[in-house]
């Protein structure tokens, strides 16, 4: 808590051991009496509280003022970047009945890899070969999944891969990415403040100065609005490697996500076109998961294929994480990322470029074939 001022700290004091320890990744205040935290994927309720409803406010209040922003009954939402870069949201009552309701994300620190990720068991060593060459070859790529599925960290693994020769630039609502790379430029988008004359610059004005920039690839941290039609542009206008995140279930669902989050807006391309250009856009989809033991997972990478007759989005997944079983001493779940016996269509890439990365690797082991003789 070193970078917060003083003042801060000692309205923070409450919950000051739990934004110290390094095992809490998320801090959740429902009201002054009923904090939880997230440790190691799983939700644990604490036995700190804050004295009461006011010092609750008290300290949003500050870190509020702390960072230029106003938080009261005028304007009874926050959502802010913290001096350390940890993402808070406030909302107060009577929007909040349970009392001010608060979430802070804690920066991570750790700078993780392709190898972390296969040692903490979220992929295979094929998997994460396999994205590397996606990266490589300038494959457009988005990251799909939940809430705390663990995107962005996916998102800041497979951005560190980007070839040094060329010019990155990250656009963000709140910058969370770390991407390790010789050539980054990063953008953070601003909210309106009539109290000091500023004026809001959104996702889509950075997105359009980005494009003037001369960017080899564009990252869009997060596509939550109508800023989803610019990511689907850059990617369909030369900008090969552009990746982005979006808030989906599984691979077909990011697609219609995408699809209607491309039609929020005031845009005047017909929605058949508008499906078209998501189609043709998205090359690969990686989707992260969060699942009942804590666990965060690459569970599918797939490819778009575009769309079939009937206008419905076509994908294959190449790679998937499958279940064999439950630890009985941790309630970990057992099991491995596997091949789904489907050669993606940019093979021939992989092989023109010499890529050591033979066919092999796409069939699914024998176990898998019995498990689902089995099953069946």
């Amino acid at each position: 808590m070193s970078v917060f001022s003083d003042a801060i700290k000692t309205f923070l004091s409450p919950i000051g051991d739990l934004l110290d320890n390094p095992d809490v990744s998320e801090v959740m205040i429902n009201g002054p009496n009923e904090i939880f935290v997230e440790k190691k994927g799983l939700v644990l309720k604490t036995e700190n509280t804050f004295p009461n409803e006011e010092a609750l406010i008290s300290a949003m209040r500050a870190i509020a003022q702390s960072v230029g922003r106003v938080i009261d009954n005028d304007n009874p939402r926050l959502d802010a970047r913290l001096p350390d870069g940890s993402r808070i949201h406030v909302v107060l009552p009577p929007m909040a009945k349970n009392g001010t309701t608060v979430a802070i994300r804690k920066f991570s620190q750790e700078k993780l890899t392709l190898n972390d990720l296969i040692s903490f068991g979220s992929m295979s060593k094929s998997a994460a070969r396999f994205l590397d060459i996606c990266i490589y070859l300038g494959k457009n790529l988005v990251v799909s999944g939940g809430t705390g599925s663990g995107k962005t960290t996916m998102l800041n693994v497979l951005g560190s891969r980007i070839p040094k020769t060329q010019r990155l630039i990250i656009i963000e609502d709140a910058a969370e990415l770390q991407v390790k790379a010789e050539h980054v430029v990063n953008f953070e988008t601003r909210k309106a403040d009539p109290t000091l004359g500023t004026t809001e610059v959104t996702i889509r004005d950075l997105v359009i100065s980005s494009m003037r920039l001369r960017p080899d690839r564009i990252i869009v941290g997060e596509v939550r609005g109508e800023e989803a039609l610019d990511l689907i542009q850059v990617m369909n206008t030369g900008h090969d490697g552009s990746m982005g995140t979006v808030h989906a279930n599984n691979p077909l669902d990011a697609c219609t996500r995408l699809e209607t989050l491309c039609l929020m807006g005031d845009t005047k391309i017909p929605p058949d076109a508008v499906k078209k250009m998501v189609g043709s856009a998205m090359q690969v989809i990686v989707q992260c998961s969060r699942y009942h033991d804590g666990g965060r997972r690459t569970s599918h990478i797939s490819e778009v294929l575009g769309l079939d007759n009937h206008g419905n989005y076509i994908t294959r997944d190449i790679f998937k994480w499958v279940q064999t079983g439950k630890c009985p001493e941790t309630g970990k779940y057992i099991g491995e990322m596997i091949p789904c016996n489907y050669v993606p269509s940019f093979f021939e890439d992989i092989v023109i470029n010499k890529l050591p990365f033979p066919k092999s690797n796409f069939i699914s082991p024998d176990w898998y074939h019995e498990m689902k003789k089995k099953a069946a």
